[in-house]
Order: C-alpha cells, then sequence, then structure tokens
C-alpha cells in the first residue's frame, strides 16, 4: 500500500519506529500508574473490577497517559500529581471504549472477547460509567479547578463526538468536514487534554500548556485516520481485529468519504448498498478494496495523517530538545508507520 518514507525516530530490527524511547522515558511513572489504576478499580461490587480489569488489561499500550507522562517530563515536573492525572485520562478512556463496543456491537476488543460480550451491553454500560466517576473523583483529589475545567471539558467532547459518529453512521454523504469533527471529539481531544496536563502540573506559561495540546491534538487526529486505514490492511490481523469491520458495519472513515467522492455513479451506488442499507454479499468487501485502491483512498488518508503528524511536530519546536522531546517526535512516526 504506496511507498513506505523514511522517517526519523526510534527503531526496531526492522527498521520500524517503535515506542522504545517513549517507554523508557516513562517506565517507573507508568508502574505507579498502573498500581493506581488497579486501587482504583476496587469495589466491593465484585463485577466491577471484573469487567473492568477484563478490558485495562487487553493489552492496550497506555498510548493517552504516557502522553500525561511524557509531557510532564518535557516540561521539567517533579512531582506525582502527573500519576494521578495520567490514571484519570486512563480512566476515562476505558469508559469511552467500554461505550463503543456496546454502540458498534463488537465482539472482540484487542483480539479477546469485549467486555460486552462476556458480561453484557448492560454490565459494560454501567461499569463504563463507574469508571468515569472514578476518574472525577481522581480531579477531585488533585484540587486543582483548571485540570478539573480541562477533562469536564474532555469527558462532554468525548460524548459529542460520540453522538456525531451516530448521526453520520451509514450515511454517504458524509464529508471530511463532517468526519473531521468527528474525529477531534472522539480521539483527538483526549489526547489533546493528557498532553496540556503535563504543562499544567508544571505550571509552566499558556503557550506552552497550548503547544502540547495543539501536539496531541493532531497527534490524536493522525492516529485515527491510520486507525481507519488499518481497517482495510491485513495487518489487522496483528492487531486483533478482522478485516473490514468498519466496512460491515457500514461506518463512514476518510478512505470511504475519498472513494466514494472520486467514483462514478455506478461505484457510488455500491457504497450506498453496502453502508447505508448494509445490504452486503461475500465478495463486496473485495471490491470495496478495489475501489479504495483504484482511487487512491487508503495511500490519501496516509498522506492527510502525515499532514497532521508535521503540525503536531511543529508544535513541539518552542521545547528544547532531549530525550523527552525526541521520545515525543518519534511517537508521531509510530502511529503513521503502524500503517506499514
Amino acid at each position: 500500500m504506496g511507498v513506505v518514507v523514511t522517517l526519523e525516530g526510534d527503531r526496531d530490527s526492522r527498521g520500524k519506529t517503535s515506542l522504545a524511547a517513549l517507554t523508557a522515558l516513562v517506565e517507573e511513572d507508568l508502574k505507579a500508574v498502573n498500581e493506581l489504576i488497579v486501587q482504583r478499580m476496587a469495589s466491593p461490587v465484585t463485577l466491577i473490577p471484573q469487567l473492568a480489569g477484563h478490558i485495562v488489561a487487553a493489552g492496550g499500550k497506555r498510548l493517552r497517559p504516557m502522553l500525561t507522562l511524557a509531557a510532564a517530563k518535557l516540561c521539567g515536573y517533579a512531582g506525582r500529581r502527573h500519576i494521578m492525572l495520567a490514571t484519570c485520562i486512563e480512566f476515562i478512556h476505558t469508559a469511552t471504549l467500554l461505550h463503543d463496543d456496546v454502540v458498534d456491537e463488537s465482539d472482540l476488543r484487542r483480539g479477546l472477547a469485549s467486555a460486552n460480550a462476556v458480561w453484557g451491553n448492560k454490565a459494560s454500560v454501567l461499569v463504563g460509567d463507574y469508571l468515569f466517576s472514578r476518574s472525577f473523583e481522581l480531579m477531585v483529589e488533585d484540587g486543582s479547578l483548571e485540570v478539573l475545567a480541562i477533562l469536564s471539558n474532555t469527558s462532554s467532547t468525548i460524548a459529542e463526538g460520540e453522538v456525531m459518529q451516530l448521526i453520520t453512521a451509514n450515511d454517504t454523504e458524509t464529508g471530511e468536514t463532517a468526519y473531521l469533527d468527528v474525529v477531534t471529539g472522539k480521539t483527538a481531544k483526549l489526547f489533546g487534554a493528557a498532553c496540556r496536563l503535563g504543562a499544567v502540573v508544571s505550571e509552566r506559561p499558556r503557550v506552552e500548556k497550548d503547544a502540547l495540546e495543539t501536539y496531541g491534538m493532531n497527534l490524536g487526529i493522525a492516529f485515527q485516520l491510520i486507525d481507519d486505514v488499518l481497517d482495510y490492511s491485513a495487518k489487522q490481523a496483528t492487531l486483533g481485529k478482522a478485516i473490514g469491520d468498519d466496512f460491515r458495519e457500514g461506518k463512514i472513515t476518510l478512505p470511504i468519504i475519498l472513494a466514494f467522492r472520486r467514483g462514478d455513479e455506478a461505484e457510488r451506488t455500491f457504497w450506498r448498498r453496502t453502508l447505508e442499507d448494509l445490504e452486503q454479499t461475500d465478495d463486496d468487501l473485495d471490491h470495496a478494496l478495489t475501489l479504495l485502491q483504484k482511487h487512491n483512498a487508503l495511500t490519501d488518508t496516509v498522506d492527510r495523517a502525515r499532514h497532521y503528524g508535521a503540525i503536531a511536530r511543529d508544535a513541539l519546536g518552542i521545547f528544547a530538545d532531549g530525550e523527552e522531546k525526541d521520545a515525543l517526535v518519534d511517537l508521531i512516526d509510530f502511529c503513521i508507520e503502524r500503517a506499514y
């Protein structure tokens, strides 16, 4: 799929950008976050830690809390508040995953049975609500009105993004602007907040807070764009998902938007039947992949991701060079190179 462009960054044995630098940078702090996650998931209602623990332990990279930890290090922070706030970020993220899987009727999460597939939709929604509540308890314990304002606004924006996605679901008339509004709300906003918190706990000037939020927001957009490409990639098998899950659910993502706009009327009729009406045959996914390739929809989506990655990289320009900045730059490349 396209030409692989060589990027700067920490690389594994196959030449790919890896998370090694970022993981090493925050390793000790991340251990403390994981310990706090376990402590704060505890409840006398046994189903809560069972269900929450199932999804938390399902193999996620803890990318969003790592952003808070790394941003704090970039800003020279030496306290412990970032541990609690990184935990808060992970609880918000996990709660949204529980709710997403119910809305999407997903049976798998990172290659394992989703929580709703094991315990049912009602339990998943309620435990998601519990984790949201736990996150707000952590915010109150932190005691900063600025932190509370950032994360409460983030939570409401994520919910708005989810509702916008519901409105645009199965609608082939959805344009790129509406799609980006959804991505910004449901994905990028939490990335941005996670990064901004690192500057907030460090009491850095507003220009640095804004820069880190810009970095996180654009990283989040790039991350989601690549996720949308991966749904039509053979690499999905390594991520625990089947190729074409978005297609089968009728999700309107950027590759679909580009192929729909660039196709002829016969092709648009195909997209309307398969995505709006969800009338699909066994051969339709292969035909969809052919159309996506024909119109360069996947490679152009990766190019869009590189564009947002470049904005994220520029946002870090005001910070001094060092291992913390290098690790955050490497993360941009890692998120984009997942497509290959």
